[in-house]
């Protein structure tokens, strides 16, 4: 708004100035094409002392144009006025007055004054009559600055009311903007309060502009739903290892209960009751250890590097490769040499680790497990590792991901957390992971990774 108005006032006084110093001329330089056409008329009725002839042209020229006009002879006597005042002498001189004696003497005077009998300002003229080259008179024109004045205050006027148009424009224009740019804040610092306050839902809405204040609306977002989502991982978390954890406890508790009884009564411990109290013991140590694994696996950070996945899945198999031996059963591994992988250091690792366990655990003596993984696909690489075991069904796939869950009939000394835990590695790199049937009846995992840059 500041610089609008020193903007209008650099602009626009100066226009104005021009523009009543040009009107002043143009009307001095008309009075003056006037007077000194007068005088050429009066030169003859001056030197034939025609009073009437006078009267008559000076009587036009007020009537026509409206200015007065006064003409004297050699000695300033009046011999003409177009607009005598009332009760002056017709035969008084104005041999007294400046731009007469001017005038006489030859030479053109021109000025403004103000005259208080008619409460006006005047522009005035007067020039010499010449006969012969002698000056035989004088001629004065006057007339009013008022028409200049009023034409100067009216575009003074509309100059003005352009100015205050501008400005008023441009303020509702600075207001519009500044509420285009303080409502997207303050909606934003709004969401920010009742995500301060707890409300997890709390969203911004994100303005059509300006870019910046959108950018920085769906950031906000995007950080208000990896908190909820943090938030509610952590509240699973806690619900789960507490529901988890309290049935061992318990047992634990009942075993060590039992033999405390059993010392107090001075009788031998029961081995049963010592087994089952280590079993137990065991137990909680693999659930903390999968809860653990799975906290990390889930608040991951992603740092994706470039990553040779013949050389990582190589080297998995060859980790692998024991107990698979042991368990009767082959890992083979058809991996694209030229493919790369955007993955973080250790994440693909302990997936392809608890997908191995998994598959060697249900793969039956003489069976395959299979890694697969193909040239990309777009910015897709997709991993598949397959068994011969028994597989799932559609409604046991849909719920392999859920933490503790278990099929009917599983193998004992699992925790249920082994595909919870895949998921929230390869989800952490930007990828995805679904199960499906295998080509031999067993289960297909399918990994799908962000490529990298090829070999």
């Amino acid at each position: 708004m500041t610089i609008t108005v020193i903007v209008l006032i650099v602009l626009e006084v100066p226009l104005g100035v021009a523009y009543a110093t040009a009107e002043r001329r143009r009307l001095l330089a008309n009075v003056q094409h006037d007077a000194l056409a007068l005088s050429i008329r009066a030169h003859e009725p001056v030197d034939a002392g025609d009073l009437a002839a006078l009267g008559t042209i000076a009587a036009a020229y007020r009537t026509e144009i409206g200015g007065r006009v006064v003409v004297v002879d050699r000695v300033g006597r009046l011999l003409a006025d177009s607009d005598p005042l009332a009760g002056s002498d017709p035969a008084r001189s104005f041999a007294d007055r400046p731009e007469f004696r001017a005038a006489l003497r030859g030479a053109e005077a021109d000025g403004t004054r103000r005259s208080d009998t008619l409460d006006q300002d005047l522009l005035y003229v007067a020039v010499p009559i010449v006969s012969d080259g002698v000056v035989v008179g004088a001629l004065r024109v006057t007339y009013p600055t008022s028409y200049v004045d009023a034409r100067v205050r009216n575009v003074a006027i509309a100059l003005m009311a352009l100015a205050v148009a501008v400005v008023a424009l441009v303020f509702l224009v600075s207001l519009w903007l500044a509420r285009s740019v303080s409502q997207p804040v303050s909606d934003l610092e709004g969401a920010a309060r009742r995500l301060g306050a707890g409300d997890l839902g709390a969203r911004a809405p994100v303005p059509r502009g300006p870019a910046e204040l959108r950018v920085l609306a769906e950031s906000f977002n995007a950080t208000a739903t990896r908190l909820g989502s943090l938030v509610e991982s952590q509240r699973a978390f806690v619900a789960d290892a507490s529901h988890q954890l309290r049935t061992p406890l318990q047992a634990l508790r009942f075993r060590i209960e039992t033999l405390e009884l059993d010392v107090a009564a001075g009788r031998p411990a029961d081995a049963a009751d010592l087994e089952g109290a280590l079993a137990e013991v065991e137990r909680l140590s693999r659930l903390v250890d999968g809860l653990l694994a799975l906290a990390r696996a889930e608040g991951a950070a992603s740092a994706p590097t470039d990553t040779d996945l013949a050389d990582l899945v190589g080297a998995r198999v060859d980790a692998w490769a024991a107990l698979a031996a042991e368990r009767g059963v082959a890992i083979l591994a058809e991996v694209d040499p030229t493919v790369r992988a955007a993955v973080t250091p250790g994440h693909l690792e302990q997936v392809l680790d608890n997908l191995l366990s998994n598959a060697i655990d249900v793969a039956p003596e003489g069976s395959h497990v299979r890694i697969t993984a193909g040239a990309p696909v777009g910015a897709v690489i997709e991993v598949r590792v397959t068994d011969e075991g028994p597989g799932m069904d559609p409604a046991r796939r849909a719920r392999a991901f859920d933490r503790f869950w278990r099929p009917a009939g599983a193998a004992a000394g699992g925790s249920g957390l082994g595909l919870a835990i895949v998921r929230g590695l390869v989800e952490a790199d930007g990828g995805s992971v679904e199960l499906d049937e295998g080509p031999g009846g067993g289960l297909e995992v399918r990994l799908r990774l962000r490529a990298g840059e090829r070999a």
